[in-house]
């Protein structure tokens, strides 16, 4: 389920613009269904042409068990973002989410990720 930040999710409910006007936040619950994915990029692209947002925000701190289908979602998001010229940007991002983002060889969306509060640090050498 995909709902903007501060907003009840609905089937015609487009993301609106954050306050910002450089952001955009765009909230993904529950699990992502294959066949919501083009609605949602279509509903993002909407939006991105609507507004001023240069960042899409995307809140996957509420997804349910992420798998492939919401990695392809991300990854489509990331396109449609691309495309406007706009960036994508992760936010809440759950270890197994994030391993599954790298295990299939997308780390590029995660290197746009809102900070975690975890750094990854190397030994000394």
């Amino acid at each position: 389920m995909v709902a903007t930040e501060g907003s009840a999710p609905g089937p015609g409910r487009a993301p609106r613009p954050m306050p910002e006007p450089s952001a955009m936040v765009v909230e993904i619950t529950d699990r992502i269904e294959r066949a919501d994915i083009p609605v949602l990029c279509e509903r993002v692209r909407v939006a991105l042409h609507a507004g001023a947002a240069e960042l899409v925000v995307c809140d996957v701190g509420g997804l349910a068990d992420p798998d492939c289908v919401a990695v392809d979602a991300l990854a489509r998001l990331h396109l449609t973002a691309k495309r406007l010229g706009r960036r994508l940007q992760l936010r809440d991002v759950s270890p197994e989410l994030r391993a599954l983002v790298c295990f299939l060889g997308l780390s590029e969306l995660l290197s746009q990720a809102a900070a975690s509060g975890v750094e990854a640090r190397r030994q000394p050498e």
